[in-house]
């Protein structure tokens, strides 16, 4: 059965309505999914099957029947360790119907289908007794319900009423318990991704400008959602440790949890002395209640075995911004608080010598200024780059003419204020999201700009003479950047808008950017190939099911698309040269006819190639270019440094091993790129010539 879906196309800015399979939205859910990435997590799985096995063994020895609660059981894959373990009974609860099918399938393959009970319903709704879902209690409490803060998927409310109504007292425990830990630091870098800082603008006279931010926003608490990011890739230079890893609470998962909120203060010696701008966590999680069984997500500088890291993007590390920057001594005592919820986690520093106690954190902190909701944390870096700002105002200084009337379109952009400040005559500004206009509103106000740039809520199609006082627009201004925009390409809009302002264009009109191009390399990733890559087997057991589900899901519309990926977290190396696939002008109007290019890149590295990655250069004057993708090559190897500020786009090559794509200087990537003006999406396929 069809179903017809509603959705904002993030190029065009029009609302379509697309006919789509029932199954679509479970596709993509199964396409898009952490599945492969914890099959491929060696280390994961290994210290579990471990922890299984010892958990299995006591309760053996206590001369009990093994009965296992295996809640969020995905694959089957806990279960099946379990009963081969020796298990007596294997009750495998999974919420999402695809999986749990999916799960009967393997099970079943396996040969475990006998003492594996799969049950399709959230673990809340199970039911012990004869006539339940389960026959009895367990006593064995096998768990994966961890995200990257550790909780927010639910975990402590799942492991409460588990631990109520569907497992025995006592039970054991796998993981037995996890231990979160935070360490202070100093990070002008870390920080830029948080808030609004002062942006300066150099002049001829040498009379610099500054562009300050509200003074809401400068006090604001900022975003409740932790930045999950992969912190060993964060450079050592870009941040100063300020205090030890300091353990900051512990979950035993064998006794009974609480799902209500908690505060867990310490009280710790500050190591260094800097501004205290943010709290790097992690977590780590013990099999057996010895804890001899541990699999950890420390970052680098604070692992065990530095050299020898497993990766994994299902769980990586987090940033907490604390709501203030904080001056702090070294050897000053300092109390760091951590508060949770039942799915979230925040801090919050207070030095010892405030006399006043320690505050309790009732509720999490929420962005009172709206930047926060209106920008996430890659677009406040952007917005911060004085580097990428000073080419900008590089480039409008060679344009701007002292009776020049701009229009600038973007959600939030800087850019009107920067073309009032170096002299246009007048400037108008098109927000038209309700959020950005209020945001960027209260930035004119606090720096006395208010009614210097004119803002508008029109859409350029709904743009009227009237909206810009009879005025031609002489310079039209984009970065270009909207919120819509996911991919490198979506930001295309702007040439859409440009096309509806045609009207408004005086005869010689300047537009910046001039063009924009979409380039394409062949890459072999260090790590990110693993969740696409097919797992066939793992610890042993047969998951080629698993790996036909994905398959299918991706064939049904993912394959032929490219997804977002932020590069500088994950480390690639270039197999060939940039490629120019695409160049759009913006001087002349989106055309009609679709723009088509096709040919090959010849590699010119041997290695294993994991796909393409494509982003976009724009031309903003002839001789200065912004890009949002590759920025240098930093060896003769092909080792890539990227924007990272903006996500590129990644198109995975389909393979069933890794080692299928091995590639040597004769080989080459066809590619067919085809861009679709009515409806604003990019078509393309890419196929290595070995």
């Amino acid at each position: 059965m069809k179903t017809f879906c509603s959705r904002a196309n993030p190029t065009t800015g029009a609302t379509e309505w697309e006919e789509e399979d029932e199954d679509y939205d479970y596709h993509q859910e199964i396409a898009r999914s952490s599945y492969a990435d914890m099959l491929h997590d060696k280390d994961r799985n290994e210290k579990y099957y471990s922890g299984i096995r010892a958990a299995v063994r006591r309760v053996k020895e206590r001369g009990q029947r093994a009965i296992v609660l295996d809640i969020g059981t995905g694959t089957g894959l806990l279960s099946m360790m379990a009963v081969r373990a020796g298990a007596d009974l294997c009750f495998a609860v999974e919420v999402f119907k695809p999986m749990a099918d999916i799960a009967v399938k393997i099970v079943d393959k396996n040969g475990f289908s006998g003492k594996i009970k799969v049950i399709n319903k959230h673990s809340t709704e199970v039911t012990v007794g004869p006539d339940g879902d389960m026959s009895c209690r367990a006593n064995i409490l096998v768990t994966e319900l961890f995200d990257t803060e550790l909780i927010g998927e639910g975990a402590l409310p799942s492991y409460e009423h588990a631990h109520k109504y569907l497992v025995q007292d006592e039970c054991e425990a796998v993981p037995h318990r996890a231990t979160v830990y935070a360490q202070l630091v100093e990070s002008e870098r870390m920080w830029a991704w948080n808030k609004l800082l002062p942006i300066h603008i150099g002049m001829e006279d040498r009379n610099d400008k500054v562009i300050l931010p509200t003074k809401d926003m400068d006090m604001c608490a900022g975003c409740p959602c932790v930045y999950d990011i992969q912190l060993n890739q964060v450079n050592r230079n870009h941040f100063t440790t300020l205090t030890e890893v300091t353990e900051i609470f512990r979950v035993d998962f064998s006794k009974a949890v609480s799902s209500s909120p908690a505060q867990h203060t310490l009280q710790v010696q500050a190591t260094g002395s800097g501004q205290a701008h943010v709290v790097l966590s992690w977590w780590d999680m013990e099999m057996d209640p010895e804890g001899t069984i541990r699999c950890t997500m420390a970052p680098y500088w604070a692992h065990p075995t530095p050299n020898s890291i497993q990766w994994r993007d299902h769980w990586m590390q987090c940033v907490y911004f604390l709501p203030q920057e904080i001056p702090v001594q070294e050897g000053e005592c300092l109390c760091i608080s951590a508060m949770h919820d039942d799915y979230s986690l925040w801090y919050k520093l207070q030095c010892r010598s405030d006399e006043r106690e320690v505050e309790v954190l009732s509720e999490r902190p929420l962005c009172s200024c709206q930047a926060h909701l209106m920008c996430n944390r890659q677009r406040f870096g952007e917005l911060n780059d004085q580097q990428r700002n000073n080419t900008y105002i590089k480039a409008l200084k060679t344009i701007l003419k002292p009776d020049a009337v701009c229009l600038t379109i973007g959600d939030g952009s800087l850019l009107s204020i920067f073309a009032h400040l170096l002299g246009a005559a007048q400037v108008y500004s098109l927000e038209i999201s309700a959020m950005s206009r209020r945001v960027m509103g209260k930035i004119l106000a606090a720096n006395g700009l208010t009614g210097k740039v004119i803002v508008s809520d029109k859409s350029p199609e709904q743009l009227t003479p009237v909206d810009l006082d009879n005025n031609q627009i002489s310079v039209l201004i984009g970065e270009p950047f909207f919120t819509t925009s996911l991919l490198p390409w979506h930001n295309l809009y702007f040439w859409y808008a440009r096309t509806y302002l045609a009207k408004h264009l005086g005869n010689e009109f300047t537009v910046l950017p001039q063009s924009a191009t979409l380039f394409a390399m062949a890459v072999e990733f260090e790590d990110l190939w693993h969740i696409r890559a097919p797992c066939r087997e793992c610890e042993g057991f047969d998951v080629k099911l698993m790996d036909e589900m994905i398959q299918n899901s991706l064939n049904f519309r993912e394959s032929q698309e490219a997804e977002p990926h932020p590069l500088w977290e994950y480390p690639c190396r270039a197999l060939s040269d940039p490629c120019q696939v695409l160049v759009f002008d913006f001087y002349r109007e989106v055309p009609v006819q679709s723009i088509c290019s096709a040919g090959s890149m010849q590699l010119l590295r041997s290695g294993t190639c994991h796909g393409v990655v494509l982003w976009m250069d724009y031309c903003l004057t002839k001789d200065i270019i912004v890009s949002t993708g590759l920025t240098r090559f930093h060896s003769d190897m092909g080792d890539c440094e990227w924007n990272p500020h903006n996500k590129q786009g990644v198109y995975f090559l389909r393979s069933e091993t890794s080692q299928e794509n091995l590639t040597n200087k004769q080989s080459s990537i066809a590619y067919s790129v085809t861009f679709h003006p009515r409806n604003g999406e990019l078509a393309m396929d890419f196929q290595l010539c070995l």
